[in-house]
């Protein structure tokens, strides 16, 4: 028991396969206003370890899904096409782990760059990532289909350092 008699609330990371991909179709119907295509849940399931369903308590609250990309000049980079938590579930950790388990990841992975848009009017997804060091890089105008407002997303990004070298 933790203070105050408190249980120990566990988030755990799972990946995402055929059986369970219908988990991560539930959460972004819930969780963002754009209806992902086929090509969207090809590219997460063949992302591997770049696409996780975050469990509270056993219970599916969150997801990050990601496309890996190759940049010209052959460079990886890992574009994350959504990452969202459950409205009740917010500001327990769920975000901070999906994200952190996407970083250490590519740095482990030599992974150059992370990158994703945000619509212009999330302050609190801003705010998120600029926590963890990532810029806005440029405003895209009209990103989102029509009914989408404000349709402005800002493209942020962070540079990836390689993780050292296993002693």
């Amino acid at each position: 028991m933790g203070a105050g008699g408190a249980r120990e609330m566990t988030i755990s990371l799972d990946g995402v396969r055929d059986k369970n991909v219908m988990q991560l179709k539930k959460l972004n119907t819930v969780l963002f206003p754009v209806r992902y295509n086929d090509k969207y849940y090809a590219d997460a399931l063949s992302s591997g370890e770049f696409t996780r369903l975050a469990y509270y308590n056993d219970i599916c609250v969150g997801s990050v899904a990601c496309r890996i990309e190759r940049k010209e000049g052959g460079d990886l980079r890992v574009y994350v096409m959504t990452l969202g938590v459950l409205a009740p579930y917010r500001r327990l950790g769920i975000g901070t782990k999906l994200l952190n388990h996407i970083l250490a990841l590519s740095a482990r992975q030599g992974i150059a760059e992370i990158y994703m848009h945000v619509q212009t009017n999330n302050d609190d997804a801003i705010a998120f990532y600029k926590k963890f060091g990532f810029e806005i890089k440029e405003t895209i105008t009209n990103y989102y289909a029509k009914n989408i407002s404000p349709p402005d997303c800002y493209v942020l990004s962070k540079p990836i350092s390689p993780a050292p070298p296993k002693k």
